[in-house]
């Protein structure tokens, strides 16, 4: 196999020809093979095998940057930098991450995991280059679909000042830029890149500005009569008009092409846009016609494409799916707003059933937010779906744009709490923090599916910004017999005992009800309050559990600082109550990949540790021997 003959970075400029195209079928029969065991990012990494080892071939690493935007499509790059047998372990506790890692490898040079930030990134070390007189060449890579983010327009814009070379591939697989011209368009771009032509440019320029009074305005009409006729011809005349040189389309699947064009970019001074058209699913029939399902897919047969494992429950997005459709049906009011995630979001039916509801604005939370306050505004009832790790994206929108205005926004945060395999820049652990520190917003958390209904109902009627977070997987379906209407900032009593009272909040009720389990066994006397809401607390049920209750414990899913309990501990303390106040949360860190139950563990929010510590606790008041 010629894939055993990658062991490190460079390996792959000492293979043939012919050596380079069974290398791309095998990294795609190897990526298929290892995904459909582990679960990952398929469809994305195999549309972008041959650019990969392009890239590879025309650049030195790691000497040279390639910097990956939002990361999840670095699988080739991986195998290329000699860490094939770490997919065995791809995206579990310890092992290797499906993003790009700097502690991981030297050819990782920047860690990703959202998008639109390779182009910041890469132009921040491309200056970095300049001020420490250093020579290595930078290569951000960029995909369409990342390139709605605003963020990439701001370093776009940026990025036209820079005068020493600063490469930009616009991986392209689904783009309506229009393609260029035949052979005219593949002679200007061979044209623009060749050294002479660059030269004369550049000298014609400098010569034509020094003729006194008139040279400056000579060689401004010629680039304005010179951009017109480009605007006829080249389909990159927007970045060409932001100072930024545009060569391609180049077949993203042609080794050779790319190499050659990548090299040309190398000798051009300034920013330049390699535009490379790929498909996404390359080589796998499945992925190629489903490329959404499989873009980040669990296990799968290879036969089929099928799942491995069926599922028997509905997730809390399934659940979230089905109540927008029936809300849809009643109220013409509410409408959706999704950032490029209709399906990861759960508004797939919504979007079918009602298209002239629905808005998918594309990889840009911060123009969905503030889109949603203007609908908002006008009289509609806006519910903008969103991944809790991606919702911090939007933080100065909600803020200014939605909560000082106190606009009935809905925030529908799904992914809020350990997400697992992704990893640090994923896990939904920070949604209560940042949002309870906004004035006029309200934070809600579901105990269970009929309770998101539930929620979701009642923030449709509420007036002002509200916030519903619930967790990834499996929707849980205990307690249903515990059913009270929601009431504006009330918690729900499940369990009223005496010694020991927990109030957990959202998807840590159900480990709330364990513990409560294990606790009386144990032979304490133990409530649980179904906390409901994070902002406001219950503050008339929190004094009420601290006259018969020793030790108060909350429970979330969430890092401690700024959270629920962090709230909770405060108000006690104000009121001089006597309970104890302990809080389990995530520890003040970021959390890596792996599987959600050991990384429960890990940050001590199982059920066995939440036993063990509140245990520990109740002991120190000196209340058992």
């Amino acid at each position: 196999m010629v894939l055993e003959k990658i062991k490190k970075e460079n390996d792959i400029k000492k293979l043939s020809a012919a050596e380079i195209d069974v290398l791309a079928d095998e990294i795609r029969e190897f990526l298929i093979e290892k995904i459909s065991i582990s679960g990952g990012h398929l469809a994305s990494n195999l549309g972008v095998v041959e650019l990969t080892m392009a890239l590879h071939l025309a650049f030195e690493l790691p000497k040279d940057k390639i910097v990956w935007d939002v990361g999840h499509q670095s699988y080739t790059h991986k195998i290329l930098t000699g860490r094939k047998e770490g997919f065995d372990q791809l995206r579990k506790y310890g092992g290797m991450s499906g993003f790009p890692k700097r502690k991981e490898s030297d050819c990782d040079c920047f860690d990703t995991g959202h998008s639109s930030t390779s182009i910041s990134a890469g132009l921040g070390y491309a200056l970095a280059r300049q001020i420490k007189g250093e020579e290595y060449k930078v290569v951000s890579v960029i995909g369409d679909g990342s390139l709605t983010g605003g963020m990439a327009y701001e370093a776009l814009n940026n990025a036209s000042r820079i005068r020493s070379n600063f490469i930009i591939v616009l991986n392209d697989n689904n783009m309506s830029i229009s393609e260029n011209v035949g052979g005219l368009s593949k002679h200007l771009s061979n044209l623009r890149t060749a050294e002479s032509y660059q030269e004369i440019k550049t000298g014609i320029a400098n010569s034509l500005s020094r003729i006194p009074m008139y040279g400056e305005g000579i060689v401004d009409r010629i680039r304005k009569t010179k951009s017109g006729i480009k605007q006829l011809f080249v389909p990159g005349m927007l970045f060409e008009n932001m100072g930024i040189i545009y060569l391609g389309p180049v077949d993203g699947h042609d080794v050779a092409a790319m190499v050659k064009m990548f090299k040309e970019a190398s000798r051009l001074q300034g920013p330049v846009m390699v535009h490379v058209k790929t498909k996404k699913g390359k080589g796998y029939f499945p992925a190629e016609r489903h490329p959404a399902r499989f873009h980040g897919t669990e296990p799968f047969d290879i036969e089929t494409g099928l799942p491995s494992k069926k599922r028997i429950k509905a997730n809390y997005t399934d659940v979230f799916s089905t109540i927008m459709r029936k809300l849809g049906d009643r109220n013409d009011k509410v409408v959706a707003v999704t950032a490029a995630m209709a399906d990861g979001t759960g508004l797939k039916r919504f979007r079918n059933m009602f298209p002239e509801r629905f808005f998918d604005v594309g990889i840009a939370e911060e123009h969905a937010v503030t889109f949603a306050a203007g609908l908002a505004a006008a009289g509609l009832k806006p519910i903008v779906a969103v991944y809790s790790s991606f919702l911090q994206r939007a933080y100065d929108q909600i803020l200014h744009d939605v909560c000082i205005q106190n606009l009935p926004v809905i925030f529908a945060i799904d992914r809020a709490g350990l997400v697992g395999s992704d990893g640090e820049t994923h896990q939904g652990i920070f949604d209560i923090s940042f949002l309870s520190s906004i004035p006029n917003m309200t934070i809600l958390a579901p105990k269970n599916k009929w309770e998101l209904s539930d929620m979701i109902k009642f923030a449709v009627e509420f007036p002002s910004p509200i916030a519903i977070r619930y967790p990834r997987g499996e929707a849980y379906d205990g307690l249903k017999e515990f059913r009270a209407p929601i009431v504006y900032g009330k918690s729900e009593m499940i369990y009223e005992e005496s010694e020991i009272a927990l109030v957990a909040l959202g998807s840590m009720v159900k480990s709330a009800e364990l513990v409560r389990d294990n606790l009386k066994n144990m032979g304490y006397a133990c409530s649980l309050v179904n906390a409901r809401f994070a902002k406001p607390l219950d503050e008339e049920l929190l004094l009420k559990l601290s006259k018969n209750h020793k030790l108060i414990v909350t429970l979330e899913e969430n890092v401690i600082s700024g959270g629920f309990g962090q709230h909770v501990t405060e108000f006690l303390y104000h009121a001089n109550v006597s309970s104890r106040v302990i809080n389990i949360a995530i520890p003040d860190d970021y959390v890596e990949h792996g599987n959600v139950d050991i990384l429960r563990k890990e940050v001590g929010i199982d059920e066995e540790t939440v036993t063990g510590r509140i245990v520990s606790e109740y002991k120190s008041l000196g209340q058992v021997e």
